[in-house]
């Protein structure tokens, strides 16, 4: 049965703003085109983001950098017609008895084109070194009060290697299998045990999204270009992977 019938309802969960967009915009887009109602956990604001140069940069380190991401976020998940928004560590994505937090970005290295790794200086309160038991907890909260048919997130590299984008696979699966919740990772290429969605249709639903996330991106053409200059072409075609419970 194709995943776009397995219900009314999806969560997405990713680590910080652009995430949805970057990885996921097309198949968000999808989902909503069909009538199901998209929900997004973000973890964290993107505190650590490194900003686009240009009338922008001066918000790289700053609080102000914070601000702008939550509202590039609002912004973005908008036009992808997302219904629902919650920030880990605060209610209802928050394990009961436990005070609100904020789970902060916690950087990365490149390791290699393509890979990256930790930063060599994380904060404490940053995401990757949180307890994984009290970050699953939270995500946990959240299914339970919203009740979804599936949670998606990433595979367990994060995608790339980035450890908050890896910290929320570990999560997000430990979560789903908690509570019962079937959990599906993201593929990036057509494999034999998952489903494959060619979405070039949604390509200008997605433009539209990414240029929400000014700070962190342009759109040149059918192309991101990230704020190091790193070139990707603009993902419509994504698979997803239902991992057992």
């Amino acid at each position: 049965m194709s995943l776009l019938g397995l219900g009314a309802s999806v969560l997405f969960v990713h680590a910080h703003p652009d995430d949805e967009t970057i990885s996921t915009g097309a198949l968000i887009a999808e989902l909503v085109a069909h009538g199901i109602r998209v929900s997004l956990l973000t973890a964290s604001r993107g505190e650590r983001g490194e900003v686009v140069p240009g009338p922008l940069s001066g918000l790289e380190g700053t609080a102000a950098l914070t601000t702008a991401r939550e509202q590039e976020l609002q912004r973005a998940t908008a036009a992808l017609g997302v219904a629902d928004r919650f920030w880990l560590g605060e209610p209802p994505a928050r394990a009961a008895g436990l005070a609100p937090r904020r789970y902060r970005d916690s950087g990365m290295t490149w390791i290699r084109p393509g890979l990256a790794g930790p930063a060599r200086d994380v904060d404490g309160d940053a995401l990757a070194i949180a307890p994984l038991a009290e970050v699953a907890a939270d995500v946990a909260a959240l299914i339970l009060a919203q009740r979804p048919a599936l949670v998606v997130s990433y595979d367990s590299g994060g995608g790339y290697g980035h450890p908050d984008h890896v910290r929320m696979h570990d999560a997000a699966l430990a979560a789903c299998r908690a509570v019962g919740t079937p959990f599906a990772e993201i593929l990036h290429e057509p494999a034999a045990d998952g489903e494959w969605f060619v979405l070039d249709r949604h390509l200008s639903t997605v433009t539209a999204a990414l240029r929400c996330h000014a700070s962190q991106l342009t759109v040149d053409g059918s192309h991101i270009v990230h704020s190091g200059g790193q070139r990707e072409p603009i993902t419509t075609s994504i698979g997803l992977r239902i991992l057992p419970g």
